[in-house]
């Protein structure tokens, strides 16, 4: 009797167990990360302003075909840190355009890949984003571009180069979103953009001639640079029948190619409530040392009226090591407002505030810049010689760029900067 009543008791655990394991497995499977419902939402959110066709990133991501052979790469690259790119010290400052994924984000990455990357339910997808083909930031109130294309050789150094064009506005324009779309990214270093009244002349094709004078900054890119919105109420003045000015650095990639680059403006409902303007805080007399692996460059400026910092943009070039903001108020406190322990030069980002960072009339923004010029430095041209300011990309540069607001002006002021970047 008690052997029946053990085989039966045997029976029914064992049935038992192949519902609850066929329960177990359905769970699991429901519960599986798929790219349609759980990374799709990622990749939108934070990935696809560049990671889709035609933009700055080497691939796209926007769909399940794109992305799965990248899954790995996508996995290294988030529990590195390295993607989405971001900089900044998180013991300083808060910031509106922190990229960076959620720990619970990058763990869903990891489990997908775990799990072999699945695809999914077609109808878990969500809609993709929707972006104006060519621009970030939406479709262009105006374009204006170089009135014909440059030729790049195919060795050698170009010199900074300068093309005025044309707005034809035939009223004051506020922006409240612009963006350069250079023609060629693979030789446009960079570049600079400027409104300037018209009634300067250049003197020389493509070259600056008396360019400097009577020039506004309105804003630059660099290779992995997309376009720039505003803040509600924040806009940048380009009076009437201004020229756009742009300053290229174009450098030779062993082809000859052509370039034609161009920007775009979204203007504003309304006048700006406060205007924008870029300023910085630049050393050019700096030498460093051959050999040094931390050496230190200071510049500092001092405000003449009270203002609101909406942005900073360290630059340096190939042996830029960090990067620090402080300021130091009138009373004799200092506050770091940004901190970038590793900068790195292939991605020169541009850091705004959660809130504006408001500095009283005579804060001094100091600027603390560092530089590797040591053989571990894998970017080093050459560590084996001293190392001063110049255009070019072996060459150095230290300047803190901020955009900034009088908070309350009393007329549109052209904005302190340098034509070099």
């Amino acid at each position: 009797m008690k052997s029946r009543q053990y085989r039966l008791g045997l029976l029914a655990l064992s049935v038992f167990s192949v519902v609850f394991f066929g329960f177990a497995v359905r769970q699991s499977k429901s519960a599986a990360v798929t790219f349609t419902k759980d990374i799709a939402p990622i990749i939108y959110k934070n990935c696809a302003e560049c990671h889709r066709p035609g933009e700055i990133a080497p691939m796209s991501l926007m769909t399940y075909q794109e992305a799965r052979p990248w899954a790995k790469a996508m996995r290294e690259q988030v529990t590195q840190g390295s993607m989405p790119p971001w900089s900044a010290d998180p013991k300083h400052g808060e910031w509106a355009n922190d990229p960076r994924l959620s720990q619970k984000e990058i763990d869903t990455i990891t489990a997908w890949v775990a799990a072999g990357a699945p695809k999914g339910e077609d109808k878990d997808l969500p809609p993709a984003p929707k972006f104006a083909t060519g621009w970030t930031i939406g479709e262009p109130d105006a374009v204006i571009e170089m009135q014909e294309e440059y030729t790049v050789p195919a060795d050698g150094t170009v010199p900074y180069l300068y093309f005025s064009m044309p707005t034809n506005f035939k009223e004051d324009k506020w922006i409240q979103a612009m963006e350069i779309r250079p023609g060629n990214r693979s030789v446009v270093h960079h570049v600079i953009a400027y409104a300037q009244d018209p009634s300067v002349k250049d003197t020389a094709p493509g070259g600056e001639g008396e360019l400097r004078r009577g020039r506004v900054h309105l804003g630059g890119i660099t290779p992995n640079k997309t376009g720039v919105v505003f803040s509600p109420g924040t806009a940048r003045l380009i009076p009437k029948g201004s020229n756009i000015v742009f300053q290229m650095h174009y450098t030779t990639n062993g082809q000859v190619t052509k370039d034609r680059t161009k920007i775009g403006f979204v203007f504003a409902k309304e006048p700006g409530q406060k205007m924008v303007q870029t300023g910085n805080a630049i050393n050019g007399r700096f030498v460093i040392p051959a050999g040094a692996d931390n050496h230190e460059v200071k510049a500092s400026f001092t405000f003449k009226d009270d203002v609101e910092i909406s942005s900073f943009m360290p630059h340096m070039h190939v042996r830029g090591k960090a990067f620090k903001y402080t300021a130091v108020y009138p009373d004799g406190r200092s506050e770091i407002l940004l901190n970038v322990p590793n900068y790195d030069f292939n991605w020169q980002l541009t850091y705004i505030p959660k809130k504006p960072i408001v500095l009283p009339k005579g804060t001094r923004l100091d600027c603390v810049a560092h530089f590797d010029n040591s053989a571990k430095n894998r970017f080093n041209p050459d560590p084996t010689k001293d190392v001063r300011w110049g255009d070019q990309t072996w060459e150095e540069m230290m300047i803190g760029w901020y955009t900034y607001s009088v908070v309350k002006p009393t007329q549109p002021q052209a904005s302190s900067s340098s034509d070099s970047k």
